[in-house]
Formats: structure tokens, sequence, C-alpha cells
């Protein structure tokens, strides 16, 4: 069986072991967990019950990770999106006074249109039809945006009304914690140990509880919550003229966030061809889309794919079973939730930020030279952290990279369904007027 298995999940060809495998899992959940809390203290705004959604979000992410895991083969990981519940909870249900059922609703409808274009092959060919340079610009761009989520994590950084931010309290015993795992996280690197971001987030973790930076309040919890979410949506209240907005919104944003994810992700891990095809792609963004629907059913927001995959990878995972260890981790905690609220935000915060630093690698895959391809590249990376959206970075991209081509006189050279997503983009900005 153990040999069946390795053969399935390619270990011999992905040149890796049940060792990394298990522990790149166990990094990656640990740099996600934060979502099993964050989740339902937002969507608990529109009148959910938190403990049902803290629930729902264990089950959706295992859904999703093992279905990623075991169907598509690939180390990334699923759960309920941030930006996503943000745009549910306070654009849609508060400040349209959408009911969060009917809200539900329109994120199983926008999973169930996911189905469809997959099997159309219509998310194939916009994969397909991403310029090559922009497959680096989105791993680059993911990066900055993941290690930008960290220097705030870490209060390294903070917001400021006159120049948007400014340098954190470095003397603030949450910051200081953070930079003790930053700095151990890099020198484990430096001696080469693989375990590098798990020792320093759990090590992390400890001097924080030692300190006082943890503080664990456990609530009254338990998995049969989930019965007051569960098959709650209203699909007949969805379905009205008003709404249809809301679903091409849920479609269109998560559309994009997984693309970039999944380019950033397999890109760092060298996980596609030489001329940048990915392999079992339709697997892929089936088990993408039919989370997205079980989401849904449980009762959450949309499930999209976590750029915190990269510390995955980083930690050497390569096959499937990163993502199964993941999931089995998220249905390990549909039973003991609250035990994980004891790792701070100060603690991932580090290894986020390393993550960030050695996915700017792509950089060199770019052709500085031509501003034909530099320019598009450059808005591409730029636009993720500065608008804290994947989605938008890939609408300046793909807008820029076809305004250019057509005024060099190349407007030859470039896909059919390159104009039509840069007519969409247009569209977008202009309808939307925001992220």
């Amino acid at each position: 069986m153990r040999a069946r298995l390795e053969h399935y999940f390619q270990f011999q060809e992905l040149g890796t072991n049940w060792r990394t495998e298990i522990l790149a899992g166990v990094t990656t959940f640990v740099t996600m967990a934060y979502i099993i809390f964050v989740n339902p203290s937002i969507l608990h705004e529109t009148g959910m019950p938190a403990t049902a959604v803290t629930a729902a979000t264990c089950l959706a992410a295992a859904i999703g990770c093992l279905l990623m895991g075991i169907v598509a083969r690939y180390p990334i990981a699923l759960a309920p999106g941030m930006g996503l519940n943000a745009y549910f909870t306070y654009t849609v249900c508060l400040g349209m006074h959408v009911p969060w059922q009917v809200a539900l609703g329109a994120v199983f409808l926008s999973g169930i249109i996911f189905l469809l274009l997959t099997a159309l092959g219509i998310r194939q060919l916009i994969l397909e039809s991403i310029p090559r340079e922009l497959y680096a610009a989105v791993a680059v761009g993911i990066g900055l945006f993941i290690a930008f989520i960290g220097f705030r994590n870490a209060g390294i950084i903070k917001a400021d009304p006159a120049t948007l931010v400014s340098l954190g309290n470095l003397r603030d015993p949450g910051t200081l914690v953070a930079l003790f795992g930053l700095i151990l996280i890099a020198g484990l690197m430096t001696w080469g140990v693989r375990a590098a971001m798990l020792i320093g987030i759990l090590a992390t973790t400890l001097l924080g509880a030692v300190t006082g930076l943890v503080r664990w309040n456990p609530q009254a919890y338990s998995p049969a919550d989930l019965s007051a979410t569960f098959f709650q949506l209203d699909l007949a209240g969805t379905m009205k003229l008003g709404l249809l907005e809301i679903v091409f919104v849920f479609l269109f944003v998560d559309l994009f966030d997984n693309i970039g994810t999944l380019v950033a992700v397999g890109t760092r891990a060298g996980l596609f061809d030489r001329d940048g095809h990915i392999p079992r792609v339709n697997r892929i963004l089936t088990a993408d889309a039919i989370a997205s629907t079980a989401g849904a059913l449980c009762g959450t927001s949309t499930v999209v794919s976590y750029i915190e995959s990269a510390a995955g990878v980083v930690a050497g995972g390569r096959s499937g079973i990163t993502a199964v260890v993941c999931g089995l981790l998220f249905l390990v905690a549909l039973f003991i939730a609250p035990l994980f609220g004891v790792i701070p935000a100060q603690a991932t915060a580090p290894a986020l930020i390393i993550v960030g630093a050695l996915m700017l690698t792509h950089t060199e895959d770019i052709e500085w030279n031509k501003p034909v391809v530099a320019i598009p590249a450059f808005l591409t990376l730029a636009a993720i952290p500065l608008t804290f959206s994947i989605a938008n970075g890939l609408a300046f991209g793909f807008t820029s990279h076809t305004l250019l081509r057509v005024i060099a006189g190349e407007w030859r050279k470039v896909n059919w369904l390159v104009y039509v997503l840069t007519a969409l983009f247009l569209l977008r900005f202009f309808y939307l007027g925001k992220g």
C-alpha cells in the first residue's frame, strides 16, 4: 500500500518523501490556522452563530484540502478566503441588507458556475492565455503580499494617516517576539534545517506564552453547532434579479485569486512543465469549485486556494500529501478548534515574511530590459500588495499587457482570450469602482 501511494503521488518524480510531505503539511496548517478564528469573527457580524461558522470553516477547509491533495495531487491548501469573507459580511449582508442565508446561496451558485466553466474548458483557457511574464510577476507580487501581511501582523509596520504605512513600535512585546521568530527561522534556514518554519512558529508561540502574549479564553464549542448553518442557504432569494451582481463578484474575484495563487505556488514548487503548462489542471479547478459549493452548504463564505500554501512548499512540500495532511489537521480542528487559539499572529508572521522573501527569486524570470514586458510585470507585482488583492494585480497586468502590445504594433501576438479578459477587467474597474 505504501509503495502504491508513493507511486500515485509521484514521490520519486518529485524528489520527495513522507517525512518532508508531512512536515510541509503541518507547516501549511499552522501558518493558516488563524482562519479558524478570524473567519467566524467576521461572519458573526452578519448574525451567523460564531460556533457554527467555526465548525463550517474547519469542515470546508478539510474538504477543499483533501480534494486538492487526493484528486489534483497538488500541495495547495484551501479554506474560506480572506477578503471575500469581508465582502460577504460588510458589503453584501450589512451594506446591502441581504440575509446571510441568501448570501450563502450566492456563494453556492458561483461554485456551480465554476464547475460549469471548468467542464466547458473556459477556466483552463484562461490559465493558458496568461502571458508568460505575468506568471513570474504574480508569484513575486504574492510574495510581497504575503510579506506585507507578515510585517503588519508582527507589528513591524502600522497604518499611518499621513503616509499610509510607517514603522511600528519595535519595543512592543508582541513585535519583539515576532522579531525573535524572524531571526530564529532565518538562522535555521541558513543552517539548512528543513523544519525551520515549523520550529520557528512553535518556538515563537512558546515564547509568547512565557511572556504573557498568548491569551487563551476558550468558549463553549461543539462540532454539532454546525447544524445552525448547515444547508441553511436560500437559493430562491439569491435568484432575484438584483442579487445576480453578488454572484458575479464572488465568481470574478475568486476566479482570479485562485489562478494567481495556483500560478505562484506552482511556480515556486517547480510543478509546471517547461512550456508553463499545468499538469492535471482540470482536477485542480474541479477541486476548487467543489470546495466552494461544499463551503456554502456547510455555512461559510467562498473557499479559495491559500497563499500560505507557499510556506509548505518552502518547507519541501511537492505532492498532494502536503494538502492531505493539512486537510486531516482541519478535521482534527473540527473537534478541538479552541486549542489552536493559542497560536498568536506574531508567531506566524515571521514565516510569512520569510516565504515572501523567497518568492522574490522569480524576478529573474522577467525580461526587465523590455518595456513591453517589464511594465505589465511591474504593475502586476506592485498592485497585488498595494491594493491587497491578487485579482486587482492580474487586472492591471492583463490590461497594460494588451494595451502595450497594441501600441507596439504586436496586436496579433495577443491571445484572443486576453482581449476578452482585458475588456472584462476594464468593465470591472468601471462597474465596481474598487476591489
